[in-house]
């Protein structure tokens, strides 16, 4: 296999960030009336794809929140997260992403969105989006 072959084929496979649908995303009712409860939430196994190479980038998504009325279903997040499997997005877009989509769904007190990827060509990178009312 030739690399313009390669590089082909991951361009084929690669989906825009407009691929990702937070439509599957499962609020599920929730009482907080003290507002002190924080939900964490650990994804180790995310990947997504690099939108320059095609190539995978491994990460955790890290999801920490102070739920108002709402949390998520936990099953419905893992589908939201295979979407980026095939997905071709910067790691700072991919941060704002989530946050922004989990936002409109739960309308939390405050939340933090980490993504911590694995180290690419020695350096390694973390993003941090935050929300608060």
């Amino acid at each position: 296999m030739n690399i313009d072959r390669i590089n082909k084929y991951l361009e084929e496979i690669r989906k825009s960030s407009n691929f990702i649908s937070s439509d599957m995303l499962e609020p599920i009712p929730y009482k907080n009336p003290e507002k002190n409860t924080w939900v964490e939430i650990k994804n180790p196994e995310f990947t997504s794809l690099c939108p320059k190479t095609g190539l995978p980038d491994f990460g955790t998504i890290c999801i920490k929140y102070i739920p108002d009325k709402y949390i998520v279903e936990l099953k419905s997040l893992k589908y939201y997260f295979i979407q980026f499997r095939n997905t071709g997005i910067f790691y700072e877009n991919l941060s704002k992403l989530i946050l922004n989509h989990l936002v409109k769904l739960l309308n939390p007190i405050e939340m933090i969105v980490e993504a911590d990827f694995t180290p690419r060509g020695g350096i390694s990178s973390k993003v941090i989006s935050k929300y608060r009312k």
